[in-house]
């Protein structure tokens, strides 16, 4: 997976000006678009589409220091107007590119980045692989903004809306593994963009033949693998770290990549007041 990562930040390079199809690049590579941003995201730190504009800005800035004309810039790096150009790089640089041809600076560079595998692997990763039929989660769902980091407020204020009866409903209507009530992110960003927006499903899984009712959101779930990950320790630090690391350890020493499809947290066990928990987190997983 690092040298296909790498050979897309090549290839983002010669074609700055050009439309960037991740998709494409991905698939010359051996590897599916939506796998790659993810790993993309997940390593860099930051969206592949917010590494492009960063690094064309800062290219941009040095043509901005000659006699190049504004509109000739920004053509050249796939905008159609000065304006929109400029709104682009101002937000890189935070000032406007008049500020940059007339007095230089300040600017704002994004490096070229280069991604290397540091082996660890100190701490062994608690997983398994799980082929499983096609199923169903059923339950409430909601829009909501991806947080990477902390709780987030608006799935606890979701979930708090809920009736205390109505986790007793789905509890009962639980006949598929993973069992118990299930925490579900589904369409999320392939960029998995912090504030992008995501469908968050508190319910359950249940099998096709299982009778759903019609007051309950349905994500249908096609046959597969999955990559199963235990996580125990204080909530929900320690399930997002083991989350980072099927980034930065697992996937890249597995034959394994991710396919589309919900990401599920099973919560095994926990304190009562939720401050720590045992938890498998589920996720879509494909032969590489």
């Amino acid at each position: 997976m690092i040298h296909i990562l790498n050979r897309i930040v090549d290839e983002i390079e010669l074609h700055l000006g050009d439309d960037i199809d991740i998709d494409t690049i991905a698939m010359r590579a051996g590897t599916t678009g939506y796998h790659a941003r993810r790993m993309f995201s997940s390593l860099a730190g930051m969206p592949v589409s917010e590494y492009v504009r960063r690094r064309r800005m800062t290219v941009a800035a040095a043509d901005l220091v000659g006699d190049d004309d504004l509109l000739a810039i920004a053509v050249r790096y796939g905008y159609g107007s000065t304006e929109a150009f400029g709104r682009a790089f101002r937000a890189v640089h935070g000032v406007s590119h008049g500020d940059v041809r007339r007095e230089g600076g300040p600017l704002r560079s994004q490096p070229q980045l280069r991604f290397r595998l540091t082996v660890e692997g100190s701490v062994p990763m608690d997983a398994r692989i799980i082929t499983r039929p096609a199923f169903r989660l059923v339950g409430h769902a909601a829009r909501v903004p991806l947080i990477h980091e902390g709780a987030n407020p608006h799935i606890q204020a979701h979930i708090a809306q809920l009736p205390v009866e109505e986790h007793a409903r789905l509890k009962s209507l639980s006949d598929a593994e993973p069992s118990g009530l299930l925490q579900v992110s589904d369409d999320v960003d392939p960029d998995y963009t912090e504030g992008a927006e995501l469908t968050y499903l508190h319910g359950v899984a249940v099998t096709r033949e299982t009778s759903v009712p019609g007051d309950l959101h349905v994500i249908d779930v096609p046959a597969g693998s999955w990559g199963v990950f235990r996580s125990q320790g204080p909530y929900p630090a320690t399930l997002q770290s083991v989350w980072a690391a099927t980034a930065t350890e697992w996937f890249p020493s597995n034959p394994w990549r991710l396919r589309t499809g919900p990401s599920i947290v099973a919560v095994v066990d926990r304190s009562e007041d939720f401050s720590t928990a045992t938890c498998e987190l589920w996720l879509p997983i494909e032969r590489a």
